[in-house]
Parts: structure tokens; sequence; C-alpha cells
């Protein structure tokens, strides 16, 4: 099919089909003799079932990046209906007020509902149900125009500053120890501080270097810290050409007993690595997390 038989035979607008070619590499597309999108019948068919899960509040990112098997998993569950639709519908709705408060430019009402949300949900449901697909939203509101910079910027502070105050109310001292950063080049903190809270919260200690560290300086604060894991964040924006030999040289400069793992859309991208841990997903870094401990407890 072209560009505008998927429009009308999915639901999702020929914008939204750009932005997910680019920021998530799928659909992918091959091309006509005139240089137009054509979409194989197996991408159109997985694409109309990601509009019905969206449509009932599941991220597009966290779609792209699931199994066949968690993605059949997913649309069984929409399918069969119940408690887990009844939630996602909420949250959904109560995202759609979120982007409609930015839009209207009310940073008070928003910093509110923000604060409501993750006093509500708890700071783990808050980072993986709202603050996730709110990044998402607010992505590609931007990426079509729908967003002005100064919006996106906005969204980005308040979010910020209200995962800040959350982690630093955590309690701190527990292992593993995780170094957290951003390499040269990438800018975009909102992926680190999401990991930070959920790791922080689940008991780890974290050390936050912020964003664009030099390799050497990471070598080198792994060290001064003895952390046992360096977690890297790699937003969609990043080059796809840097991320191997980037990741190659990080991991040639840790030591074998480090564990690397490299999160944010960015990871989706990422080819196959000896010695390096993707988290494609935030669930992926709690499940990394579990498997860290329980690797040491059998060494125990």
């Amino acid at each position: 099919m072209n560009i505008s038989a998927v429009e009308r035979d999915t639901g999702l607008g020929k914008d939204t089909l750009r932005v997910w070619e680019r920021r998530y590499g799928f659909p992918q597309p091959t091309r006509d003799d005139n240089g137009e999108r054509v979409y194989p019948a197996e991408q159109v068919d997985r694409l109309r079932q990601m509009k019905r899960l969206i449509d009932q509040g599941h991220r597009p990112g966290r779609l792209v990046a699931a199994s066949d098997e968690e993605f059949e998993q997913l649309c069984s569950v929409a399918t069969s209906g119940g408690r887990s639709e009844a939630a996602a519908t909420g949250e959904a709705s109560l995202i759609a007020r979120m982007i409609a408060l930015l839009k209207a430019n009310d940073v008070p009402a928003l910093r509110q509902a923000l604060n409501q949300a993750m006093m509500r949900m708890g700071l783990q449901r808050f980072v993986i149900d709202v603050v996730a697909p709110l990044n998402d939203a607010v992505g590609e509101a931007w990426m079509t125009g729908e967003f002005q910079v100064f919006e996106e910027h906005l969204y980005s502070e308040q979010i910020k500053s209200l995962l800040h105050q959350a982690i630093a109310n955590l309690p701190t001292g527990g292992a593993p120890r995780v170094l957290l950063t951003t390499p040269p080049d990438e800018q975009h903190v909102l992926g680190l501080l999401m990991v930070e809270a959920l790791l922080g919260l689940d008991g780890a200690t974290c050390i936050s270097l912020g964003t664009q560290t030099p390799l050497v300086d990471i070598q080198l604060a792994t060290a001064a810290h003895a952390a046992d894991i360096v977690a890297v964040s790699l937003s969609a924006a990043f080059s796809g050409r840097q991320v191997r030999p980037l990741l190659s040289q990080l991991r040639a400069m840790l030591p074998a007993s480090v564990e690397l793992w490299v999160g944010g859309a960015g990871a989706q991208r990422m080819p196959a690595q000896d010695g390096i841990v993707p988290l494609p997903t935030l669930q992926a870094a709690l499940d990394a997390l579990e498997s860290w401990r329980r690797s040491r407890a059998n060494d125990n």
C-alpha cells in the first residue's frame, strides 16, 4: 500500500507514519519507481494492531520495541478487555489532559496535575505509565509541528524538576552502584532521570554525571565511585552511525566486571554487541537490575 492507503486503512496519519519511521525505525517502507513509500502487507497489519493498542493508552515506542511474543500478548489482552484496558484508558485520558494544559501554556495547572498523578500512582507507575507516554506524545507533537520548541522545553523543565525532587527523597546505599550519564553529543536528560528514579526506588545506589560526559571521564568516574554498572542513555536524535563505535570504545575502557547498559530510544537501533546490555524499555532496566542481583546471589 502507498502511504495514503495506509492512512485510510489504519487511521494513522501520514505525519505520524513518517515520524515513527524516523524516530523508531518502524515502519520500514520500500520505494516505488517514483520514489514514493510503499508499505508491505505485514507492516500494515502490525500498524493496524498498533493503532488499536494506542487507542487503549499504550505507547508507540513500547510497541515498536516489543518482541513478537510480547506484542501478541498485548493484542490478546486488548481483545479480552478487562481491568488493564480500563486502566490504560484512564492513563490515556490523563495524558491527553496534560497535553491540553501544555497547549494552553497553563504551567501551574500542569505542575499540579503532574504532582497529583505522581502522588496518586506512586513513583514507579508515574514514570512508566505517565512520563514515558507523555515524552512520546510531546516528541511527536514537536516533530509534526503541533508544538513549538518552547513548549517542548517547558514540558521538559517541569518533568526534570519533579523527578529531581522525587530522586532527592529516595534512600541510598544499596547495591548495585550505578553510574548514569550520556555520551558527548547527547543532550537529552529525561531518559536518564527516569531510569535513575526507577533504579533508586528499587534500592540501587545511583551516581549521575548528567549529560555529555567524555568517555575518559566515564572511565575515571567508574573507578572513583567503584561502580558496578555504567548506564548510558541515547535518545532517538543521537546519530545511529555513532552508536556501535562509541559503545565499542566505552566497553573496551571499562573493566570486564562492570556491566554496560544502554537505554533510551537510541538503544532500539543498537546492533548486538558482546558485553553490552540493551534496555529498549524502562521495564527492561528493572529486569536488568533483577538479573544483576540474581547473578551476584548465585555467585555467593
